[in-house]
């Protein structure tokens, strides 16, 4: 059955590729050997991460930028990740509609995924969703956060390119990138740029970078905005050769269309950029150790509860700990031993 959908899938056959990413996203049976077939066919794509804080105008920009990447003549992939419904665990928005510019077009391939409670983080079935996506020949995909929690963070993990929107007038959303989303950010896009504050963001943003690079103004800016516009830091005279890629900031109006094209010059930049630096080979490497930890990390969580349960719940275990029976620490030892004997007779 499986080897089926994976043909369909890699025939081109949209209903094979929706049937495909509902097993991954579920974990239904079989869902580990269908990401295992779809391995080989990957890695083509380019993937594309938008986030940022909530109502800065994420949906509106990537639909923009599926249909500008359409009129270009690619295919696109859309992942919408959105926050856990407490009761179901499924995708709270996931019926709302968000690619108007697009219905229709079966090209434009749109998703609506939960986080699954993993704090706010992006799920592993993310991950292999866009590999489904990649298998299938999509061109371009694009992951939209819905910009809590660790989505900032973890997108990084998955995505080649990173877009950061912030909305104008927004200093406390400015002074927050401070604490981690500036070092994921590939480019900062300041959305609804035609509103009060927009000038005022852009200049904090600035400033932002400024601060971050030693107080050495940081090449920003893409098309009219200050600095040479390339994403490159141009390198003093007697610097070595080597450009370090600095995030441009782009002004949009998403809901009008227009920045679109900035923003889709400035991420065919990076792109380059990656490919040229070596970069891209590097996230590569990163990208796959990572998932092997997360893979790790879950697989045993797995074994572990189910030898809790084996052993009568961890109820028990908290009773023996309450009766200072045992400690915390004991109880660890005692459930991860036969795992670790295993271990150590492979050594053997």
């Amino acid at each position: 059955m499986s080897g089926n959908l994976i043909d369909e899938l890699l025939a081109g056959k949209h209903r094979a590729l929706a049937r495909t990413i509902t097993k991954i996203e579920n974990r239904q049976a079989g869902y580990r050997e269908l990401v295992s077939q779809l391995h080989e066919h990957t890695g083509d794509a380019d993937v594309i991460g938008i986030t940022g804080s909530p109502g800065a105008g994420k949906s509106t920009l990537v639909d923009k930028m599926a249909a500008a990447y359409r009129e270009q003549g690619l295919t696109v992939g859309v992942i919408a990740i959105d926050p856990s419904s407490p009761f179901t665990g499924g995708a709270v928005l996931g019926d709302r509609i968000r690619m108007g510019s697009n219905v229709g077009d079966m090209e434009v391939f749109f998703r609506s995924m939960s986080a699954r409670g993993t704090l706010g983080g992006l799920s592993t079935a993310t991950t292999d969703a866009v590999k489904a996506l990649d298998a299938f020949g999509k061109d371009k995909i694009i992951i939209e956060t819905v910009g809590a929690g660790q989505n900032e963070i973890d997108i990084v993990k998955t995505a080649d390119t990173v877009g950061v929107l912030v909305p104008p007038g927004s200093g406390d959303d400015v002074q927050m990138l401070k604490a981690g989303i500036l070092e994921i950010a590939d480019l900062f896009i300041v959305n609804k740029a035609d509103l009060d504050g927009a000038d005022r963001t852009v200049q904090e943003l600035k400033e932002m970078l400024e601060y971050r690079d030693g107080g050495v103004p940081a090449t920003v800016g893409h098309h009219g905005a200050a600095g040479s516009g390339d994403g490159f830091e141009q390198p003093e005279s007697g610097d070595p050769p080597e450009q370090r890629w600095h995030p441009p900031i782009v002004e949009t109006v998403a809901n009008k269309g227009e920045g679109v094209d900035d923003v889709l010059e400035v991420l065919a930049d990076h792109r380059e950029h990656l490919a040229d630096s070596g970069e891209l080979a590097e996230q590569e490497r990163m990208r796959y150790a990572e998932e092997i930890r997360t893979l790790l990390q879950e697989d045993v969580r797995g074994l572990l509860e189910q030898e809790i349960d084996r052993q009568g719940g961890l109820d028990a275990y908290v009773g023996r700990v309450r009766s200072k029976e045992i400690d915390p620490y004991a109880v660890s030892d005692e459930l991860l031993e036969p795992i670790a004997e295993c271990l150590e007779q492979r050594e053997e």
